[in-house]
């Protein structure tokens, strides 16, 4: 695997095809815009919701990548099992994640969905400590992308795609719950987190933990995701969403909430995750906390989502050319060893 397509040249897709050219891939990005000459690596312009378009770009690579939105994932993907080419997304909609499962029981190449943040890396962190115990009784995985000077009462800016912002607000989330695999409503099970002294709060959204309520199921008796905010935000989204009814309006949702809470540049990424069980017949805690700031990569200063998100993508994407992962069918996130992740180029900036 080196030829690979990006599709959709936003922030995270733009850094994603830029540290894929640097960990010496050969790419092509695809976008609706016209961005010959913006980037080191040769671009074209196509219409992404063109299905025989796409085929006939797909046919000339070994790999795609999609940083579209949720919804175009089904499709790209489906193409990318009929052609026989690795298949990689960001996405958090279960939905879609199913769609991608079943074809990766048939598929010629990797089907990979869910390879971000959350879900992404904090599914391969939360397997490596479960790993850890001889017994594990809780796993509790939490991030939060966060302003690091916020404003308002919302404490907010939306620097991550708005459409899955809002799907992860109002879709059900999977946790399991006492050993009951259960699905839950979201923005609920508020609780509050400190992380280097600064107060969060966390509740429940959906898509984080991809598949590890079916892994883990029948051996780990608690697993959930939560979202973190600065407090009083959770309040505010239910409000916004339930009682003045916008979730029936959620694209409009959407471009409310990013013109109110536009895109900064001095973001921070919290990681907290935590699990709990038995080490030789004693109670034990591993825990894995991190704040990420922005970096500079290739001269630019990048945002902590855009890199985080990014990096993680690629990481794995490294590790399917390098032969560290199977080269077909489903890749769940929590059978990516960390240590092999970290260990990747891509996969180092997470190491600091």
């Amino acid at each position: 695997m080196n030829r690979i397509a990006v599709l959709g040249l936003g922030k995270v897709g733009a850094l994603a095809a830029r540290l894929l050219h640097d960990a010496n891939f050969e790419v092509t990005g695809y976008d609706q815009r016209d961005l010959a000459d913006k980037f080191v690596f040769p671009t074209k312009k196509n219409d992404l919701t063109n299905i025989g378009e796409i085929r006939m770009e797909l046919e000339k690579v070994d790999a795609v990548l999609s940083c579209l939105p949720y919804h175009l994932n089904s499709v790209v993907a489906l193409l990318a099992h009929d052609t026989g080419k690795h298949y990689f997304d960001l996405t958090e909609d279960v939905a879609t994640t199913k769609e991608i499962i079943e074809l990766g029981k048939t598929a010629r190449g990797v089907m990979a969905p869910q390879c971000g943040l959350a879900p992404g890396f904090v599914g391969i962190v939360g397997a490596s400590l479960i790993e850890q115990l001889s017994e594990c009784r809780s796993c509790r995985l939490r991030v939060g992308a966060l302003p690091q000077n916020p404003t308002g009462l919302l404490g907010y800016a939306f620097n991550w795609s708005p459409e899955g912002v809002v799907n992860e607000y109002l879709k059900d989330c999977e946790v399991i719950e006492d050993g009951e695999h259960k699905w839950v409503s979201p923005m609920e099970w508020l609780e509050t987190i400190y992380i280097d002294g600064i107060k969060l709060e966390a509740f429940t959204t959906s898509g984080g933990l991809a598949t590890m309520c079916d892994t883990y199921l029948g051996r780990v008796a608690n697993i959930d995701y939560k979202t973190m905010r600065y407090p009083g935000h959770m309040q505010l989204m239910n409000f916004f969403f339930h009682e003045l009814l916008m979730r029936e309006r959620r694209e409009e949702a959407g471009q409310i909430l990013v013109h109110a809470k536009p895109p900064v540049d001095d973001d921070v990424v919290y990681v907290h995750v935590a699990a709990e069980g038995i080490i030789d017949g004693k109670p034990a805690r591993k825990e894995f906390v991190h704040a990420y700031r922005p970096l500079q990569i290739d001269g630019k200063q990048r945002t902590a989502i855009s890199w985080t998100t990014s990096a993680s993508v690629v990481a794995v994407i490294e590790m399917v050319r390098d032969g560290k992962l199977p080269q077909q069918g489903f890749i769940k996130q929590e059978d990516i060893e960390l240590d092999a992740f970290l260990s990747t180029s891509t996969g180092s900036l997470y190491a600091g």
